[in-house]
């Protein structure tokens, strides 16, 4: 009897994703004791303090106004022109780097990081990221053909692992030729942790170093999803600045999404921007990108598209758009705030948390950990290193005493 139809390369996979999974459990609490008794520290969006999912009211306001033909027509594959050129200006603010550019319109974030992993990588490469990453990093790079290697992200001192990360580099550039890094920054995603302006100096001097050897090629893929949540946005851009003039063999890709930093998820609407110093490698990188979107989803939302347009060429729009977002940016800021002065505290050895949705603590068994923190009625999400605790979903009341009730799991079960 035949027990698979899939090509080989397909059979065996299941997406075990433990998010939804940890949510799912959430959900049966809530059913069973009420809402007001549970904590859910597994959502991945913000929920006002009242636990309802938070839209900023202008994007709504906007987007029940807009045309019925931008919310139905098909969009240009590449993406609408005036939103290309917007979310190139949104990514970069005050702190555009020098050189060549191109965006390409990419079905969230998530699209983006396909793209550069399908078309900037040979197959059976393997891409860099750090060992604490957001787990679909290694399910795109699988999809793909490709292996996800990782170095720890943390030195001794909790500050960012130069060391380890360069003697990863080093090691994977000398058995191929194109080297992929992908770096979730600022507001790292799921440790809230944001490099410093001499950290992102020490990667970039990593990677030049490797740029002079002839043949090869390095990408390096900077994964802003959570950017719009990290503070000041021309003071969280300052970095891109160090991007200017890079070797011709370097790519810089910046992955934006409209998910997080206009409330809207479902929309499914980012952008992938190149940046290089070679005019021919932005025009390839602006050609391929469009090809394999076509071959992928052909095109992404145009409605969503029409809404950052809208929003962003009206001045008295983008104002209280700004003003608003930064209403949750200080909701989410106040919760983590809560957690870390209180995990100090205690003596809670919580990862350094900057700002963003997230923020982890390192446990040995993190999937024991969370479910006995269940009988607390707290539910978060157990990662290989540890455990995340989502910020951007916790009412401001239900922060206070986390910290106290993952100690005294972490000290029961380790």
């Amino acid at each position: 009897m035949t027990s698979s139809m899939a090509a080989s390369h397909s059979v065996g996979k299941v997406a075990k994703d433990v998010i939804f999974g940890a949510s799912a459990a959430c959900r049966e609490a809530v059913s069973k004791y009420g809402s007001e008794k549970v904590t859910n520290a597994t959502i991945g969006a913000i929920m006002d303090d009242n636990g309802h999912l938070a839209c900023i009211p202008i994007v709504e306001k906007v987007l029940r106004t807009l045309p019925i033909n931008d919310l139905i027509s098909y969009a240009p594959i590449s993406g609408v022109p005036e939103y290309l050129d917007m979310t190139t200006a949104l990514t970069f603010g005050d702190h555009r780097p020098d050189g060549y550019t191109a965006a390409v319109a990419t079905a969230g974030g998530t699209g983006g990081i396909h793209h550069t992993i399908w078309n900037y990588t040979e197959m059976g490469d393997s891409v860099l990221t750090s060992n604490w990453f957001w787990g679909t990093y290694n399910m795109l790079c699988h999809e793909a053909g490709r292996k996800l290697v990782t170095y720890p992200l943390f030195d001794e001192k909790l500050h960012f692992n130069i060391n380890a990360f360069s003697a990863k580099v080093d090691e994977l550039i000398a058995k191929q030729d194109s080297l992929l890094i992908i770096i979730n920054a600022p507001a790292h995603n799921p440790t809230g942790y944001s490099l410093s302006e001499s950290e992102w100096s020490d990667v970039l001097a990593v990677c030049r170093k490797h740029a002079k050897i002839p043949g090869k090629k390095i990408t390096i893929m900077v994964d802003i999803a959570y950017i719009d949540f990290a503070g000041e946005k021309n003071e969280t851009r300052k970095f891109m600045q160090q991007f200017s003039n890079l070797p011709d063999n370097i790519l810089t890709i910046f992955t934006f999404s409209m998910s997080k930093g206009y409330t809207v998820y479902g929309q499914r609407c980012g952008s992938m921007i190149g940046l290089s110093s070679s005019k021919e490698v932005i025009t390839e990188f602006a050609n391929i990108n469009k090809y394999t979107s076509r071959a992928t989803w052909s095109n992404v939302n145009h409605g969503a598209m029409a809404l950052l347009v809208a929003i962003n060429k009206d001045k008295t729009l983008q104002k209280q758009f700004e003003i608003e977002r930064d209403a949750l940016y200080q909701m989410i800021r106040r919760r983590g705030a809560i957690f870390m002065e209180e995990a100090q505290e205690c003596g809670l050895k919580a990862l350094p948390y900057k700002a963003g949705f997230f923020l982890s603590i390192p446990a040995k068994n993190a999937t024991a950990v969370c479910d006995k923190m269940h009988d607390d009625l707290i539910f978060a999400v157990p990662l290989k290193a540890g455990v995340r605790i989502a910020v951007c979903s916790v009412p401001i009341n239900k922060m206070h005493g986390i910290a106290k009730k993952v100690l005294n799991t972490l000290n029961t079960i380790e």
